[in-house]
């Protein structure tokens, strides 16, 4: 399996994969109010445009997506996804490394959210050097419960 750049040809696969893989944050935080779970094509095509997107394919099959964008000087990761059977085979990782590596030289910090009760991506994050931060922290438009985790962004970059 490849990464590539997102293209809005994957939008409709990306939304299916975003709603497969949200379906057990809603289940570990016990809400359904999350808002990949919510959001149309449409909205999905619009942050495809707006963020570096990256997918990685089995095949004909997307598996797996990231995306970033540089708010300030803060590299944002979001949608970290892996289609939830090949869950636990170090590609949500692996990702997490591409779209780190294309952080742009002004960003100083990497940050992501997740659901407070979402242990498994929490594990994820924290062994990749992340730290969960003070919760008041999380913009509005994320999921109530959700904690902001962070990282400097090293010298050496990641």
């Amino acid at each position: 399996m490849i990464v590539v750049d997102c293209t809005a040809a994957d939008a409709a696969e990306l939304l299916v994969l975003q709603r497969c893989c949200w379906v057990s944050e809603a289940i570990a935080n016990d809400t359904l109010d999350i808002p990949p779970l919510h959001e149309t094509l449409d909205d999905v095509r619009a942050w495809i445009g707006s963020w570096t997107v990256l997918t990685m394919r089995d095949g004909p099959r997307l598996v797996a997506a990231v995306r970033g964008r540089l708010v300030g000087e803060t590299w944002e990761v979001g949608r970290l996804m892996v289609a939830p059977d090949l869950a636990g085979h170090g590609i949500g990782r692996r990702l997490l490394t591409q779209i780190e590596r294309l952080a742009p030289d002004g960003a100083t910090t990497f940050e992501l959210f997740t659901g407070a009760r979402s242990t498994r991506n929490i594990d994820l994050y924290e062994r990749a050097g992340y730290r969960v931060v003070d919760s008041s922290a999380v913009p509005p438009g994320h999921i109530a419960g959700a904690v902001v985790l962070r990282k400097p962004m090293s010298k050496n970059r990641p």
